[in-house]
């Protein structure tokens, strides 16, 4: 009986680690907002970046999510662009749900991450555009996690 017991137990063990699904909480893959074009004349205005972040919760636990930020790194411009290649932007207080998932489950996450754009007025000149990385980090009760969209975010000045 005994042995039966312990061939059993390893055809499970074999089976679980076998079905191929992390036994670890994960971020799966990350996309945002391809562009934003910014109004004629905006200087500084506010606008609302989303991501959406799949996640897979391999765990026999429920994982919260305690708070998301993400830095946005301009990686390429075209035009007269304000900022720099290589400059950082980390976004204030960033909004997402769902708050928790239920061990062994997915969902997709989604986040708004406060943004801001400047452009010149219409008719002022050539348009312009800044690509950006975004990297977005959540902290849960699993431990801190980040990854960076699959995409870039493109702001489109006018000109």
């Amino acid at each position: 009986m005994r042995s039966a017991l312990v061939a059993l137990l390893g055809v499970g063990c074999l089976a679980a680690c076998s079905s191929g699904q992390p036994s670890t909480f994960v971020l799966t893959s990350a996309s945002v907002d391809p562009t934003y074009c910014c109004p004629g004349g905006a200087n500084n205005a506010a606008y609302d970046l989303h991501a959406t972040i799949d996640v897979r919760n391999g765990t026999s636990k429920v994982v919260t999510i305690d708070s998301a930020t993400a830095e946005m790194r301009l990686v390429s411009v075209k035009g007269n662009w304000l900022e720099k290649v290589g400059d950082r932007y980390t976004a204030g207080t960033v909004t997402y749900s769902p708050t928790s998932l239920g061990a062994g489950s997915s969902a997709a996450v989604t986040a708004t991450i406060p943004s801001a754009c400047t452009s010149a007025k219409y008719g002022a000149g050539a348009s312009s555009y800044g690509d950006y990385q975004v990297t977005v980090r959540l902290t849960t009760s699993a431990g801190a996690f980040s990854i960076t969209a699959n995409n870039q975010h493109q702001i489109l000045a006018a000109g």
